[in-house]
């Protein structure tokens, strides 16, 4: 559960701010799911590098680190994230300022940390996963 809070955190962080940005600029639906997705994984990966870098592990080591840790993480929380953002009616088109647009936001990424827990649970019982920054951690 602490792996998917911490990949939560990073993809929450792009996925909200992907929305934000994409809705106030008026972008289509799937240029703004896009955008954070893209963010989501920037934010991912750089919360799991600040970690490891502190831990002392050169630049170019802790990407790969990153990469092994969060790729299949964030991905299958962006696509149950964004599939119920897309699939709730009205919620993408709803506005900032509607409570549908928050409402949809906050449970797609509730669900998404749900149904993300067992993936995290199977990698690291495999040493894949956040198991390989946790090799990293200072303790």
């Amino acid at each position: 559960m602490q792996a998917t809070l911490h990949c939560l955190t990073g993809c929450a962080i792009g996925e909200v701010l992907g929305m934000i940005l994409g809705t106030a600029l008026g972008l289509h639906n799937g240029a703004t799911v896009v955008l954070s997705v893209a963010l989501a994984f920037v934010f991912g990966y750089a919360l799991t590098m600040r970690g490891v870098l502190r831990a002392g592990l050169p630049v170019r080591r802790a990407v790969k680190v990153a990469l092994a840790a969060d790729t299949v993480s964030i991905l299958v929380m962006e696509l149950i994230d964004n599939t119920v953002m897309v699939t709730v009616p009205g919620a993408m088109d709803a506005g900032l300022g509607n409570a549908l647009f928050w409402a949809a936001l906050a449970g797609s990424l509730a669900l998404a940390f749900v149904l993300t827990v067992p993936v995290n649970r199977w990698m690291i019982a495999r040493g894949r996963g956040h198991a390989v920054v946790h090799a990293h951690h200072r303790h």
